[in-house]
């Protein structure tokens, strides 16, 4: 699974310096962080609102709910490497996480 998220990787690492002319991900970088953050929002809504259609939908609204969470961890993985991150560094802090209870995990975050 995690092999899709590596191939993504690169493509975005090399399309971070493309021309912007040439590349949707160049064109959101040349454009600047405030740009893909917008995106990002965009995407989160309409996910939200898909989800919202998939709960009493059929596997139309289903699909449309999986292409929108698409777009949205697409243009989130383009934020991360805008800041110089990878995905790998989610994946660890999610391994981190894994058989911590929710509760636990987040008092553990509280100042």
């Amino acid at each position: 699974m995690s092999d899709i998220l590596e191939r993504l990787q690169v493509v975005l690492d090399q399309r971070r310096e493309a021309d912007p002319s040439d590349s949707y991900v160049a064109a959101l970088h040349h454009k600047g962080l405030n740009k893909i953050l917008e995106k990002v929002g965009e995407e989160a809504t309409e996910t939200l609102l898909a989800a919202k259609d998939a709960e009493g939908g059929g596997d139309a609204q289903r699909q449309a709910l999986i292409a929108e969470t698409a777009d949205l961890w697409f243009h989130s993985l383009v934020m991360l490497s805008h800041l110089g991150l990878e995905h790998g560094a989610v994946l660890d802090e999610l391994g981190r996480r894994f058989g911590i209870s929710g509760h636990d995990e987040k008092a553990a975050r509280q100042p």
